[in-house]
């Protein structure tokens, strides 16, 4: 059995992505300080054997993305949940420092392979340059993955320890994110082949140049570009996620303030992507993640200007940018560069992102224990220079020329 529709694909896809973003990348939040206590070690430990993680997934992302470029996204997502759960499960047999780092570099593969980039090219793979819905798509649901996320782990946990909540998510991979990830499609011959790559279904063909070929000076430099505006955004997204309310209670917050502006995050990141998904649907990507560059500055200013007082909206504009911004990962590659080799190419795109987010928890937080709420004059200036790189990148397709291929029909 295959899903034929997108809307089906999206919601299978979407909650596969919920589930592997909960078990992965939100685990540690609710599962380190336990897991040190019980092993007997630091939770600045477990922290690094997480950044170790994301080294791993920066180094195994190419591979990935070659693969679904050679065989679709459904058994590469499925090979995941297989990772997925195993790590999980070595992770909850860890005895100590060793077994701990092993277990995480075990989910690394499982996150370089089976988190958005791999979805992303997955869809790309099957509906070639009329992506960008089904992606904003995969995001809208898979916002959620903090929200669903944290509160069943602590249930998990509370009720089975942290092993035992480890082991569940183990079998959630294998009981529900495998067999979702096992109904989606086989990309169409002719798109496999590279035949349809390069417009909408109903567009002409038309090729796009293979990441293989030798690069031309236009599209190194776009590649450069697009590379460090996605490194930017990992740092401060993950920058924020670790140190958030940290950073809000140095700004003159109370604790009972900082938790809850910092809880507005997710909904603005849902709100971000229902606007990308609705109102910014018709303008080019591009137009809309320079917008979203501008958000966590914008935040930014108005917090070291107002300070305690003004938490709540540098939130809610952080949350919405980096919402956006999300999605621009995935659709930026596609409008620049053309569908063909999307996977390989967005994988290494993404290698230098990754590794600045396996930096920013310790690197932020060296910032802010000097600088306290004036670290975030290093987030916005790099929000600016991320603003400045989109800024240097014109507005048009593969071949130079105006594109609109990933803009709505009508």
């Amino acid at each position: 059995m295959r899903l034929n529709s997108r809307g089906g694909v999206v919601l299978a896809l979407g909650t596969a992505q919920t589930l592997a973003w909960a078990s992965s990348y939100y685990l540690p939040a609710m599962l380190a300080t336990p897991m040190a206590r019980e092993l007997g070690v630091s939770v600045p430990t477990v922290f690094a054997a997480f950044s170790a993680a994301l080294l791993v997934s920066a180094l195994v992302g190419p591979s990935a993305g070659r693969a679904i470029d050679r065989w679709g996204g459904r058994p590469v997502l499925m090979a995941t949940n297989v990772l997925f759960a195993c790590g999980l499960a070595a992770l909850a047999g860890a005895q100590g420092p060793v077994s701990l780092f092993l277990a995480w570099a075990l989910l690394g593969l499982g996150m370089g392979s089976g988190l958005y980039e791999a979805a992303f090219a997955a869809l790309v793979r099957l509906y070639g340059a009329g992506s960008r819905n089904t992606i904003s798509g995969i995001t809208l649901i898979a916002g959620f993955a903090s929200t669903v996320g944290w509160p069943l782990s602590a249930y998990l946990e509370l009720q089975w320890g942290w092993r035992g909540a480890c082991l569940g998510w183990a079998a959630l991979h294998l009981g529900l994110a495998l067999p979702l990830n096992a109904l989606l499609p086989d990309p169409e011959p002719a798109r496999a082949s590279g035949a349809a790559c390069g417009s909408g279904p109903s567009g002409p063909a038309r090729p796009a140049p293979t990441p293989a070929a030798p690069q031309h000076a236009p599209t190194l430099w776009r590649s450069t570009l697009l590379s460090l505006v996605f490194a930017i955004t990992w740092f401060t997204s993950t920058a924020m996620a670790a140190h958030l309310p940290a950073l809000l209670m140095a700004a003159g917050a109370t604790l009972a303030a900082a938790v809850a502006a910092g809880a507005l995050v997710g909904p603005a990141q849902v709100a971000g992507r229902i606007l990308e998904f609705s109102l910014l649907r018709k303008t080019h990507p591009l137009l809309s993640a320079r917008l979203a560059a501008l958000a966590h500055p914008a935040g930014a200013a108005a917090l070291l200007a107002a300070g305690a007082p003004a938490a709540s909206a540098f939130v809610l504009l952080h949350g919405a940018g980096n919402g956006i911004l999300t999605i621009a990962k995935g659709t930026l590659p596609l409008v620049l560069f053309g569908p063909q080799g999307y996977g390989l190419r967005q994988g290494l795109l993404m290698v230098p992102a990754r590794i600045a987010q396996a930096s920013a928890p310790w690197l932020f937080g060296l910032c802010i224990s000097r600088w306290g709420a004036g670290a975030l004059w290093v987030t916005a200036l790099l929000g600016l220079a991320g603003f400045a790189a989109l800024a240097l990148l014109r507005v048009g397709g593969p071949g130079g020329g105006p594109d609109t291929r990933l803009r709505a029909p009508g």
